[in-house]
């Protein structure tokens, strides 16, 4: 029987169906985001520029073939700015895993908040991968049986596929036995139907393989939504964290994203582990209480502001008071308010408006500013904290800052920030971070900023600085360099605020060194209170 012809029409109704899964197999995707060239380019170039990022995946090939494409899936569901899954029906089974871990990221609750901060910025999304890191791993070890099941179930899908192909070339090669009326030789015809019986049962092979994978996945489901949503909270903590450490320390967002990666990476490295950075969030609160003080602060009262007084002073008239002009039936009561002299107006005590020269911070970083006080806050974490303040207010003001940092009188360290340029935080950083140890010695970290005026003066004609010193202690100064101080003093119009942290009484009583070198005066007890110092920024 297998000897007799038959006809090629015949034996291509039989294998129709396998001739259609061979001629157009469906397109199986190893991604679950849709990506474009640009976000394809942004993931490589991300992944060579991070060797954490490349260690992480090395790390994760132990327990996933597939690894770099799920890295790859977080990194762009992070990065852009409205990722798009595809449809569960086009992905590869092998990567089916990676479609839900994604799925179940976008869907946490955490995600939104991660997003906001990730979305454009490459930096940003890989630092939100490796958040995930220890999430994944323990991910990948969770859906290990959904993993293999689904593999199976590729493997089978492909081995049916080469089957389909195969009953394709069979037909083709009866084709080419047959004679001018379609007769097809009995061992070409024979070759035919035996593929097409092995396409069958790769076929049915392939049917039980997916559904034992679509059973495995459905039990993995519940495990992988609960660590994506621990993975995503995760993330958008450590993104959190260093964006508030980054506006701690004054970088903007424009200013991050504009550096390249490496520095980028660095620079994050230098704010998590440098000297002051258990300190971040008091330099924060310090800078953010200063920029308030800023914004409420009267421009045109004299002196410092310390409350409401009665008076006729229309320039220092407090808003409620004009507010009454805008009631009709009260503005008799204001004219006779104001002729009484009954008006409330902001009061002030005797200081000079706001300087216009340089504005110079004296921090004293001798062995004792780094002993602790309330709250475990260092004097140097406190003192370098208004020292920044100082900075900002300097910059907002376009003056130039400097700070002086000071101890014993053979050690000081100078660091220049002009007001007409931005401040590199490298440079930022190494004035919070230096820290010399040492005795205390006054006359050459003041001599040194009174200098600095006179050149100041001297080159730009620019007169009324201030200098801010900050010290937990008191020193000697002799008569002739006191003499010299309050001539240079008169001369340049300069005034001296003193900081004093944690100092004893005697060093801040009447008649102290600090009490008779200082215009204002001010005394800190407690380091946690960072409006312990709130009205020096009104009125530098």
């Amino acid at each position: 029987m297998d000897d007799e012809p038959e006809r090629l029409d015949a034996l291509t109704r039989q294998a129709g169906r396998w001739l259609a899964l061979s001629a157009a197999p469906a397109e199986r995707h190893t991604t679950a985001v849709v990506a474009g060239p640009y976000d394809r380019v942004a993931w490589r170039d991300v992944y060579a520029r991070s060797a954490a990022l490349r260690e992480l995946s090395a790390q994760l090939l132990t327990r996933h073939a597939h690894a770099p494409d799920l890295l790859a899936d977080v990194f762009l569901c992070a990065y852009q700015a409205a990722p798009r899954l595809r449809e569960r029906a086009v992905m590869a089974p092998s990567h089916l895993v990676h479609h839900q871990v994604v799925t179940a990221l976008t869907q946490s609750p955490d995600f939104a908040a991660l997003h906001r901060e990730t979305a454009g910025d490459a930096y940003a999304a890989a630092m939100a991968v490796l958040a995930q890191a220890s999430a994944l791993r323990g991910l990948l070890e969770r859906s290990r049986e959904a993993r293999e099941r689904t593999g199976r179930a590729d493997r089978a899908r492909q081995e049916a596929e080469a089957a389909a192909t195969a009953v394709g070339e069979a037909l083709r090669q009866a084709a080419e036995e047959a004679d001018a009326q379609g007769e097809v030789p009995a061992p070409a015809a024979a070759a035919v139907r035996r593929a097409a019986e092995a396409a069958r049962e790769a076929e049915e092979s392939a049917r039980l393989e997916d559904g034992a994978a679509a059973q495995a996945m459905a039990a993995a489901v519940p495990g992988i939504r609960s660590a994506a949503r621990n993975a995503a909270s995760a993330a958008a903590e450590a993104v959190r964290q260093e964006a508030a450490l980054m506006r701690a320390w004054g970088v903007d967002a424009g200013e991050t994203e504009r550096m390249p990666f490496e520095e980028r990476a660095r620079l994050a490295e230098r704010l998590r582990s440098g000297r002051l950075a258990r300190w971040a969030e008091l330099i924060g609160r310090f800078r953010q209480m200063a920029a308030g003080e800023r914004a409420r602060k009267v421009e045109h009262a004299t002196g410092e502001l310390v409350g409401v007084t009665l008076g006729d002073d229309l320039s220092r008239v407090i808003p409620s008071e004009l507010a009454v002009l805008g009631v009709p039936e009260l503005r008799a009561v204001f004219a006779a308010r104001y002729a009484a002299g009954e008006l409330m107006l902001y009061d002030s005590r005797g200081e000079q408006g706001t300087g216009k020269g340089a504005v110079i911070a004296c921090v004293d970083t001798s062995h004792s500013m780094y002993a602790e006080g309330p709250g475990g806050i260092t004097r140097e974490a406190w003192s370098k904290a208004c020292a920044l303040a100082l900075l900002d207010q300097a910059r907002h003001a376009g003056r130039d800052f400097v700070g002086i940092l000071f101890s014993a009188a053979d050690k000081l360290q100078v660091f220049r920030f002009p007001g007409d340029r931005p401040a590199p935080v490298t440079d930022v950083l190494d004035f919070a971070e230096t820290f010399l140890g040492g005795g205390t010695d006054f006359q050459r970290p003041l001599g040194t900023a009174a200098k600095i005026l006179e050149e100041e003066f001297d080159s730009a004609s620019r007169a009324r600085g201030d200098i801010v010193l900050i010290t937990d202690d008191a020193c000697e100064v002799s008569e002739n360099w006191t003499r010299l101080w309050n001539e240079i003093k008169r001369r340049l119009d300069f005034r001296l605020f003193g900081v004093a942290i944690a100092t004893p009484d005697t060093a801040t009583a009447s008649g102290s060194v600090l009490e008779t070198l200082c215009d204002n005066l001010r005394t800190v007890d407690d380091l946690t209170d960072v409006h312990t110092t709130a009205d020096l920024f009104r009125v530098i």
